[in-house]
């Protein structure tokens, strides 16, 4: 992923967890990263772990639900930089089944993770299919593919996720485009340690190490791990590698049963 000119990849939801280990991951190939997040500070901050280990980066603040912006910000970058690698990480969760999904939780979900992906990969689409190259990485869930209880609208948006990956990866070959996802078991990221001070604040430890054994591998992953997966699937390495989705669940969707 070397060349003269650096290559640029940009990765959504980048200030935190999973996204900004895949930020720190790509950077260390000679990547410049453009860091997208709906919060500018954590964007700024992953910009400067990366100028600390000698890498480029760039932050922006932005809201990938909203079409407008997505294409305006998109737009700009293009024409100062060719995006090579898009990686959609950016995405909300949404506990309940659906008859404690209201209707604006399943708009809020449906427009950040599955609007939010048509919004970027559209707004990258043209310039890709010009340069005949380009890699596109979502992050889908386990959830895509099996039943989890108490994820309706999380499932629904996922799901969606999973084949707007394979559609894309149809309708790009040609163009030397690949497209593949990811789908992840449970990480731990700050996510799910807030997630067990709001709501388990008297068992956390407890809880925790339920949550942790329902891999069947014993624990969770890490965010760590999620970004060698990504950094590979960038890489040359994987240049046969497209329209498929990989699971990395310490063998839930498999074994767990």
């Amino acid at each position: 992923m070397t060349s003269n000119k650096k290559k640029v990849a940009l990765v959504t939801g980048g200030g935190s967890g999973i996204g900004q280990s895949i930020c720190l991951r790509l950077a260390q190939k000679d990547l410049k990263i453009i860091v997208v997040d709906l919060d500018i500070n954590a964007a700024t901050e992953t910009v400067n772990l990366i100028s600390a280990q000698g890498g480029l980066a760039e932050a922006y603040k932005l809201d990938i639900a909203n079409h407008k912006d997505v294409t305006l910000l998109f737009k700009n970058i293009i024409e100062e930089n060719a995006i090579d690698i898009l990686v959609n990480n950016a995405g909300i969760a949404h506990i309940g089944n659906i008859e404690n999904t209201s209707e604006a939780d399943l708009d809020r979900l449906y427009n950040v993770n599955v609007k939010g992906v048509y919004n970027c990969v559209s707004a990258c689409i043209e310039a890709m299919k010009q340069q005949k190259s380009g890699v596109i990485i979502n992050m889908a869930s386990i959830a895509s593919s099996v039943g989890i209880t108490d994820r309706f609208a999380y499932s629904m948006s996922k799901g969606a996720v999973l084949t707007m990956t394979y559609s894309v990866a149809r309708d790009y070959i040609a163009d030397g485009i690949r497209c593949n996802c990811i789908s992840p078991g449970r990480v731990h990221t700050p996510f799910v340690d807030n997630f067990l001070d709001n709501n388990y604040p008297d068992n956390r430890d407890e809880m925790f190490e339920k949550l942790s054994k329902s891999q069947p591998i014993g624990r969770m992953g890490q965010p760590q791990e999620i970004a060698a997966l990504v950094e590979y699937l960038c890489s040359d390495e994987a240049s046969f590698i497209t329209g498929s989705n990989f699971p990395i669940d310490g063998g839930f969707v498999t074994l767990n049963n």
